[in-house]
Formats: structure tokens, sequence, C-alpha cells
């Protein structure tokens, strides 16, 4: 029976690129997404809901879906603090994914970073780290935590460091090998696709990092 999934973060660079992907895919007949404001996105599968983030426990489209893509993330840039990004990379996504799954969604994927540790010194792997730490204890039938290396893909806003990283990255990523390919760049689309993937089949395993996406991304 063709799935119905929900992402969340459907603007940015993975959602987007999830989106794209749900939509070609035979496998589903229903994509809901919870907007600020409206899309451009024209496809017949798509389902917006103009929400308000501050009022989650409101939200009323997950039952019946199937899946949830999760695929928020901010800079610090945007969030203004330390605080206000763990609200979103952390608070916000294991909140949603609590009530997907009180609401019946059987299957997770989302959106952390390599080297998410709970522990680490550096604020942003801590966030990601702690929050995997979370959704790992929802017991959903299928979860897909996706650690992906720098991020490959056109972004709508415009990141100058991250420009310049991307471009050392390509030209240095081919000499990444063995244990070190796991840091190599990787692009948006293949982090997608391989979470859709891995969402299809069964994966002992919970955790996958960027070298393995690479493949299963194809």
């Amino acid at each position: 029976m063709p799935k119905t999934a929900v992402v969340l973060g459907a603007s940015g660079l993975v959602g987007s690129s999830t989106v794209e992907e749900l939509i070609r895919s035979e496998l589903y007949s229903e994509i809901r997404l919870p907007v600020r404001q409206k899309s451009a996105y024209k496809s017949p599968k798509i389902k917006e809901y103009v929400v308000d983030f501050k009022s989650i426990a409101s939200w009323d489209f997950f039952s019946g879906a199937d899946e949830m893509y999760s695929c928020l993330g901010t800079t610090i840039k945007k969030a203004g603090s330390v605080e206000i990004m763990e609200q979103i990379d952390c608070d916000l996504v294991v909140k949603t994914a609590q009530i997907a799954y009180d609401k019946g969604v059987k299957n997770f994927a989302v959106v952390s970073s390599l080297g998410a540790d709970e522990n680490s010194t550096n604020y942003y792997l801590r966030i990601k780290g702690e929050m995997e730490k979370k959704i790992q204890e929802i017991p959903f039938q299928k979860l897909a935590i996706v650690r992906p290396s720098l991020l490959f893909g056109k972004r709508t806003e415009f990141r100058f460091f991250e420009s310049l990283g991307k471009i050392l990255a390509r030209l240095f990523g081919m000499i990444l090998f063995g244990k070190l390919k796991k840091y190599r760049g990787i692009e948006a689309s293949k982090v997608a696709k391989a979470m859709i993937y891995i969402l299809y089949h069964d994966f002992k395993q919970k955790i996958f990092l960027s070298d393995q996406l690479h493949k299963l991304g194809h």
C-alpha cells in the first residue's frame, strides 16, 4: 500500500531534497508538510499545514501517517544563542517525534551530524548528541539517525564560510580513504535517498555515518 510521510524542515537543504525524492517515489501517495508559510511545491502528493511552531501540541496531521522525516536544523547566527539553537535542534525534534509516535507513526528518520556526542565540548555536536539519545528512547519500529559530513547542495541562503568549506572539501575529499572516508562531503540528495532506503528496509543498526550514506544513497 502507498505510504504517507511527514517531513519536518522541508525548506532546508536535506528537507527539500527529501520532499523531492518522496514526490518521485511510487511508494508514497501523500506527503504532509508542516510549514510556516506556503511553499512552491505543486505535486498533488503534497499536503501542507501552515502551523505555529510554538504550539506543536495542537498539531493534528500525524494520525494515519506511516513515516516521519525530521530535517530540522539551524545555525547559531540564525538562532541568536546556543539556548535557542538547542530548543530547535534538540527539543523541537524530540517533542515532535514523541507526538508522531503517540499518533501512530511507526518509522522515523532524523538528520544529525557527524561527530554528534552528548559529552562533546562543542555546543553543536553536544546538542545533536543529546537529541540522538532522547530520540532512541522512543520505541519506533524503524529508526534512522543519519550523521552526514559537510552537506553539498544549493541553499536558498548564502553562507560564506560554508561555501569556502565546500570548495576545500571537494578538493580534498578524494584523498580521504579507509576510516577517513566518513569525512568526505556528501550531497543532500544522497542523504535523502539513504533515509528513504533505510526506512524501507530492515536494518539492525540505528545510526548511519556519512560514508554509509554515500553507499545507501545510490
